[in-house]
């Protein structure tokens, strides 16, 4: 029992071996990541941008919007990795995963804030709180 045992651990960590990155490859994978989300949101601003050329006091509260979004997503990072940027052991305080978290806590946020813009492209049905957002497509 216990050989059987030792075997499955150690085709277990054969396997987990065979599939394991560098930290500097998952930190790559994160940025990325992170990259891919900030293009969809420039992508998705400028649409709406576009599609509410016509109204000009819309698109003042949504560029100030967006400004507000940005400072708040830096500040959530500054918050969250108080030290990350200021100080020379950042990495020394947070190891070398740091990189890949900032990444992976931008995209996250990104992502989100990707979601909430589309629903000024895709309208939302039902809601009589709708405000600018445009019921239909």
């Amino acid at each position: 029992m216990r050989v059987l045992g030792a075997s499955i651990a150690v085709t277990l960590l054969l396997v987990s071996s065979a599939h394991a990155q560098t930290q500097l490859a998952t930190n790559e994978s994160a940025c990325a990541a992170f990259s891919q989300a900030d293009k969809a949101l420039n992508s998705t601003y400028q649409q709406v941008l576009a599609r509410y050329k016509s109204d000009p006091v819309f698109i003042a509260k949504l560029k100030t919007t967006q400004r507000a979004w940005l400072k708040y997503r830096d500040a959530q990072l500054d918050m969250r990795y108080p030290d990350f940027t200021t100080s020379p052991q950042a990495l020394s305080n947070y190891g070398t995963a740091l990189p890949m978290c900032l990444c992976t806590v931008q995209a996250d946020m990104t992502q989100a804030r990707v979601a909430q813009l589309r629903l000024w492209l895709n309208g939302q049905e039902g809601d009589v709180c709708n405000g600018s957002i445009r019921v239909g497509k």
